[in-house]
């Protein structure tokens, strides 16, 4: 049996939406490799958002990549698109042959340490198509990733390891949130790249 046959995989939510978890996609020295080339050749930028009206810029780094320079707007701010390297194609195109999806665009964050995470969120964005996939890949500091339900307010919780793939598809965002909870404990840095289809 292939090790990532969708029909083999656990939906790890009890309702309301699908996210498989793969585990770890590439092995150990390949994910130092890429982790190692993200940090150099990736356009790093602290963050900038606006909540409540205040302007905020976060310890936490981005980057954003897309086919035809595509945009991303979120929390009151817009992103173009900037060319993929060749690591971030690389990653796109194994992602794409275990999910059997296709991305046109990806949102890297840059995680110094367990002090810097994410609040609860959906990835629900009139840009995004609605219902598509979105992959996750980890690399680096192994972090916990959390989801919770909009209504009953349910939680499901697992760690993403160094390499390892997760995709939220079907309803997920519609009916779910998702955070990168701080931890104290963690003091090495992660890298997650956010592979998605943005409406042209």
């Amino acid at each position: 049996m292939d090790l990532f046959d969708a029909t083999s995989l656990k939906n790890v939510l009890p309702n309301d939406g699908t996210v498989n978890y793969y585990g770890a996609i590439f092995s150990r020295d390949i994910a130092i490799t890429y982790f190692e080339e993200l940090m150099l050749n990736i356009d790093w930028k602290n963050d900038e958002v606006k909540i409540f009206g205040k302007h905020i810029i976060t310890k936490r780094k981005v980057a954003w990549y897309a086919d035809h320079e595509l945009e991303y707007a979120y929390s009151n701010t817009k992103k173009r698109g900037l060319v993929w390297t060749d690591e971030l194609l690389a990653i796109k195109k194994a992602v794409e042959k275990i999910t059997g999806e296709q991305f046109n665009s990806c949102l890297l964050n840059l995680y110094h340490d367990g002090d810097e995470g994410m609040g609860w969120h959906s990835d629900d964005e009139k840009s995004i198509v609605k219902n598509s996939a979105i992959a996750s890949v980890s690399f680096g500091a192994l972090r916990k990733f959390s989801l919770k339900h909009k209504q009953t307010n349910q939680t499901v919780s697992l760690p993403l390891e160094n390499g390892s793939l997760l995709l939220m598809k079907d309803e997920t965002q519609t009916h779910w949130l998702h955070s990168l909870p701080k931890s104290k404990k963690v003091k090495e840095p992660r890298i997650n790249l956010t592979f998605r289809k943005m409406v042209f």
